[in-house]
């Protein structure tokens, strides 16, 4: 029996998202698995996280805790996914961020692909909305 997987992610989704991931680099996840370490089972490794995600079976793992030094002298808490989750997550992201676009105003800056609070201010500064000149 030929049973269709709950979700349809492309497996084409998968290996460019891994592309994006490859070429930003990063430290290993809590597993200590780096880009490179995950490259020598590659085909394997997207083929799982592909099958897991498109199955409804996907769980994402525990992230490494790392501290970063703020400027008042305390600590800032950050979280490594590993690379087989930042694969995943950027896969969902390439899956969700399309169909959410396009419910946000043009003129709405934070957490937006493309645009930064600088652009916000920008606009801002300038007296006109991006759209029908709303501001002013």
């Amino acid at each position: 029996m030929n049973e269709a997987k709950p979700f349809e992610i492309p497996k084409q989704w998968v290996w460019e998202s891994y592309q994006q991931v490859r070429s930003r680099g990063g430290a290993p996840g809590y597993d200590g698995q780096s880009v490179e370490d995950f490259e020598e089972e590659l085909r394997d490794n997207l083929y799982k996280l592909w099958n897991r995600m498109s199955s409804g079976s996907y769980m994402p793992p525990p992230v490494q805790l790392v501290e970063i030094p703020k400027a008042d002298g305390g600590l800032r808490p950050l979280g490594i996914p590993t690379v087989s989750d930042r694969v995943a997550q950027a896969v969902v992201k390439r899956a969700l961020e399309p169909e959410l676009e396009r419910h946000f105003h043009a003129d709405s800056y934070g957490y937006r692909p493309g645009k930064s609070a600088a652009d916000a201010l920008d606009i801002t500064a300038s007296g006109v909305g991006a759209t029908h000149g709303w501001l002013t």
